[in-house]
């Protein structure tokens, strides 16, 4: 009997473990199918995604840069054949012996060497860094030949940017150059993070670097677990970037650039009555393609070390006393403010005196009696000192920025200065110090504070002589009709009148400052006027002995920068140019001869009379003397 009760509880306590064990399965069996339901149905899609991408992976293709224009449709930046050396690393059992190899066919820099190696450490071994880029054809050919016997090296096609006019357009195109990883971080362009991937970093590469580079294409590839392609699936070539047209005359930019020549400065010549800028030359130039590539560290300090600073654009902003080529606004707002009147005249004994300073006049013995025409032509400094103590500073300065003195004038380029036109309130805020009377005086031929660009002294020109409209200086090609657009300054054309009068005497008399430049042929007489900045003051001993240096046998440095302004023709004014020479020395004998030549080209090409080509997309909307020196001081 109790071996059947010992079986009975046997029996109920393996079917008590067995429904546990049942019931554990079925709950974890449950757990299980809950998992399943969720991995495959709730979240089936956002695994199959990640699955695929672990297969197929979305490549971004650089899209081609737009070119860069003339107005006639000329290339001054382009995309050309690149031929390249790149180096895969997985591929190479010792990648210095191959670097090594290379080298003794192909000279590598070791500016370069250097970036290779960073590169190589920043990338998988399996992706190509570029070695040498821009190879003559002949470097091409023996690399392809020697390839064999480089593991790891792969000669390659590709593109890269061409100026075919380096040096004269250098200031005005930019260049390109690598992708900054502060340029990644203020954008959010994911195509700036391609290996090799170039961006404008100055001049109108980098104004309009938007529009030049397109839009990104896309490729679709199949890889496997490490990454490495296996077949494109899909290709996108994306967008290639837009075309920049600028109202710029590639022949005449030429001309400026080659008249200049060695020396240190530059010239601007304009539309008087639209803006536009048809050249801007400055000197010396520099080579953009190094940039593109990468400049070695030598490179970079010859070029910042170099006396005559060839990376400034010195158009924008070199800023220079404007001398005697100020003078004619000084005039003009005397005759607006009613100060003077066309008949005023000054008699100069060839100094002025004011308190216990004297202020001397260029010419040692004066001029004698003279009006504001005649103070023009011979450009007497006497005449122009009374006239500015009468007028005052603060009248002076506002007047003066009517003609775009003294603020920037927002050319399409980066690195534009204001340059100063000084006040009353301007000095007692920035050096603390009350204005003299004896700085008006100084300020009525362009000195002392007063600086100026060349891009200001040509759209000044042109405001003077276009019967006072303010037209804006611009680089990218105008649209038609838009001089109806620059607003009226509201000056008396008499005033106009007489100021261009002065301004034709200074070339077309015998006693003018500028007689030796003027052009003779029918037609194409120019009017102008010359200036003269003093870079070092001139001693009283030297004033006094009557005995000084000539400019020539002056140190480079130290001798005065020579400017002039003029326009053409004087019958019909279409033409506005400023140039100036750094320590040229006299306006009439230096810069007035340089101007000349390039107003005369100017009116032989006359881009304005041939057919342009229309704005591209990449372009903006339509919004968009021998004068002496006298005391004063010089800021670059």
């Amino acid at each position: 009997m109790s071996n059947e009760k010992n079986d009975n509880l046997r029996a109920k306590l393996f079917t008590r473990r067995a429904l546990f064990l049942a019931g554990g399965q079925l709950a974890l069996l449950g757990v299980l199918a809950g998992r399943m339901y969720q991995l495959q149905v709730v979240d089936g899609d956002k695994y199959q995604t990640l699955a695929e991408d672990n297969r197929i992976n979305l490549r971004l293709l650089a899209p081609a840069r737009g070119r860069i224009l003339d107005r006639f449709g000329k290339e001054l930046a382009t995309g050309r054949q690149n031929f390249r050396v790149v180096l895969i690393r997985e591929q190479s059992d010792d990648v210095d012996a191959t670097l090594a190899g290379l080298n003794a066919i192909v000279p590598i820099p070791e500016h370069q060497l250097r970036r290779v190696r960073r590169e190589m450490g920043r990338v998988r071994a399996f992706m190509p860094v570029t070695v040498l880029e821009n190879l003559a054809w002949e470097e091409f050919a023996r690399v392809n030949v020697h390839s064999p016997e480089l593991p790891g090296i792969q000669p390659d096609v590709g593109e890269t940017r061409f100026y075919p006019f380096g040096p004269e357009l250098a200031h005005v195109i930019g260049y390109v150059a690598s992708v900054s990883e502060k340029d990644v971080a203020e954008a959010s362009d994911p195509v700036l993070q391609l290996p090799g991937f170039k961006i404008g970093k100055n001049g109108v590469e980098r104004t309009f670097d938007r529009d030049l580079r397109g839009k990104a294409g896309a490729s679709q590839v199949e890889v496997n677990a490490f990454g490495r392609m296996i077949r494109e699936l899909s290709r996108d070539e994306g967008l290639a970037g837009a075309d920049v047209v600028l109202a710029l005359d590639l022949d005449l930019q030429r001309f400026a650039h080659q008249r200049l020549g060695e020396e240190s400065g530059a010239a601007v010549v304009m539309d008087v009555h639209t803006g536009e800028v048809l050249a801007m030359a400055s000197t010396p130039g520099f080579d953009p393609t190094p940039f593109n590539v990468g400049l070695s560290k030598t490179e970079w300090n010859a070029l910042r070390s170099n006396p005559r600073n060839p990376l400034i654009n010195k158009p924008i902003a070199g800023q220079y006393p404007p001398g005697s080529t100020f003078k004619m606004v000084v005039g003009l707002a005397a005759l607006e403010a009613g100060v003077i009147q066309p008949g005023y005249s000054v008699f100069c004994p060839g100094s002025m005196q004011l308190g216990t300073h004297t202020f001397y006049c260029w010419k040692k013995g004066g001029h004698g009696s003279v009006d504001v025409q005649a103070a023009l032509e011979q450009s007497c400094d006497c005449f122009f000192y009374d006239v500015a103590r009468k007028l005052g500073i603060d009248r002076l300065a506002e007047f003066s920025r009517k003609f775009g003195l003294g603020e920037r004038l927002g050319i399409e380029l980066p690195g534009e200065k204001p340059g100063l036109m000084p006040t009353t309130g301007w000095k007692e805020k920035a050096l603390k110090k009350p204005w003299l009377q004896g700085e008006t005086v100084i300020a009525g031929i362009g000195q002392g504070y007063v600086l100026a660009t060349p891009l200001q002294l040509a759209t000044m020109t042109a405001r003077l002589v276009n019967g006072g409209r303010a037209v804006v200086p611009r680089l990218a090609k105008a649209p038609p009709g838009s001089a109806e657009a620059a607003p009226s300054l509201n000056i008396e054309k008499r005033w106009l009148d007489l100021i261009g009068r002065g301004m034709f005497r200074v070339m077309n008399t015998p006693s003018g400052t500028a007689f030796k430049s003027r052009i003779t042929e029918p037609g194409m007489q120019i009017g102008g006027k010359t200036g003269t900045s003093q870079v070092v003051r001139i001693s009283r001993a030297e004033r006094l002995s009557g005995i000084r240096r000539r400019e020539e046998d002056k140190p480079w440095h130290e001798r005065h920068h020579a400017l002039f302004v003029g326009y053409g023709p004087v019958d019909n004014p279409r033409y506005a140019c400023a140039v100036i020479i750094e320590h040229g020395g006299g306006g009439g004998s230096a810069a007035a001869p340089v101007a000349s030549a390039i107003l005369r080209e100017a009116m032989r090409l006359d881009p304005l009379s041939r057919t342009a080509l229309a704005p591209g997309p990449g372009s903006p909307k339509a919004e968009a003397g021998t004068d002496g020196p006298a005391d004063g001081k010089i800021r670059g």
